[in-house]
């Protein structure tokens, strides 16, 4: 017989995941179906959204050559059936302060940054660049991260040794890179590119760096379809930018620049950004969601 989530600590909230003690060496890694933009959390849910940002992290802590925080299955029996197929049992580390992003392609605030300095994250850059220009090579821009409802800041290479000292910092980057390019590859060959992503890390008991949270999902990922990838002009997605994008729309009618939250989503665009998860997962892993474990939504 299953556990339910009452026989766990609950630690913590965060936008989008909930976390529970298990026992002194594991997790209960939850995700809910809570979509966050902007720096609110929305108060339209996305159905199903917490088992496919499980299924696509699977996928890729399988698929990627790198130590990861899964300390058991997708279908492990400490994993309550009430969130079956959204939760996973994680080993506990000790999480690096920082987000590590790698982009291949010019975009979002990347592209703001550039478009004031010339740069990214202290990287200096070839003039002319634009929207969704590819880079030659990969970039690691880490930001700090940031409590809820407040931003992330895009930060410099120096900045991730000071809080991390210059080897660590030295492995994160290098990591960071070295898997993006892996799974960039891996996409490519089923028509997606994976234009920049974000990951978190943690330290094992022995020191050791390993990748944790959740990885390559439509949540910290920008998806895009390769075959009509056009340099210039912004690219369709199947991520959560369509949700920035409707939210930043006359049609969604909210004032970003004043405190107010935003609105709920109309039901047509919750329902299309499920389907562009779902096809993000689908397209990559060339696997069906509906035969992924647990519940619908």
């Amino acid at each position: 017989m299953r556990p339910t989530l009452s026989d766990y600590q609950h630690l913590s909230s965060g936008k989008v995941r909930e976390l529970y003690r298990i026992d002194d060496d594991t997790l209960l890694f939850v995700a809910s179906d809570r979509i966050s933009a902007y720096d609110f959390i929305l108060d339209s849910e996305i159905p199903d959204k917490g088992r496919i940002l499980t299924a696509m992290s699977v996928f890729f802590f399988d698929l990627i050559d790198a130590p990861n925080h899964l300390a058991g299955p997708p279908d492990d029996p400490r994993i309550p059936d009430e969130v079956l197929g959204r939760a996973l049992v994680v080993q506990s580390l000790d999480m690096v302060p920082v987000e590590c992003v790698a982009r291949g392609y010019l975009t979002g605030s990347g592209l703001l940054d550039y478009q004031r300095t010339g740069e990214v994250c202290g990287i200096a850059l070839p003039t002319g660049l634009g929207e969704a220009s590819r880079f030659d090579e990969p970039i690691f821009t880490p930001a700090t991260k940031a409590e809820i409802g407040e931003h992330d800041e895009n930060v410099d290479f120096a900045a991730v040794v000071g809080l991390v000292g210059a080897e660590r910092a030295e492995q994160l980057r290098d990591e960071t890179l070295r898997i993006y390019k892996q799974a960039a590859d891996h996409a490519l060959t089923k028509g997606v590119i994976i234009a920049d992503t974000k990951f978190e890390f943690g330290v094992d008991g022995d020191g050791d760096l390993r990748l944790a949270d959740e990885v390559f999902t439509p949540d910290s990922s920008r998806y895009w379809p390769a075959d009509t990838y056009k340099q210039g002009v912004v690219q369709p997605s199947f991520d959560k930018q369509f949700v920035r994008n409707w939210l930043t729309s006359p049609e969604s009618g909210w004032d970003r620049s004043g405190e107010a939250p935003p609105p709920p989503l109309p039901p047509e665009i919750v329902e299309a950004t499920r389907a562009r998860y779902i096809e993000a997962y689908e397209r990559i892993s060339g696997l069906r969601f509906n035969d992924w474990i647990g519940p619908t939504s």
